[in-house]
């Protein structure tokens, strides 16, 4: 195995490591929304803070009446597309 070929393995564990951290707190926020975490707790502040940054783009995509709804749905679709695309670079990177 050539030192390249290493490194670009290497690379793409990396990234796909980083995507499933970002799905995971995106996850957790969504868990913990809809089991009514203490929102004073500062590891919820800090979770909610985190998912609230990473899903900027989809948060309130989705105008559901329930506000449950829109949470798991633009939330959640954040975590999908961060873990679709974080897994397809590092699959594409492990084959070359």
């Amino acid at each position: 195995m050539s030192r390249y070929h290493s490194s670009t393995n290497q690379a793409g564990r990396v990234i796909a490591i980083v995507a499933d951290v970002m799905a995971f707190i995106l996850g957790l926020w969504i868990l913990m929304y809809l089991l009514d975490a203490n929102r004073a707790n500062s590891l919820v502040q800090f979770v909610h803070d985190t998912a609230a940054w990473l899903a900027g783009w989809s948060h309130d995509l989705f105008t559901f009446d329930e506000a449950w709804a829109r949470v798991v749905a633009g939330y959640g679709l954040a975590a999908v597309v961060y873990l679709f695309v974080g897994h397809a670079i590092a699959g594409r990177l492990h084959r070359h």
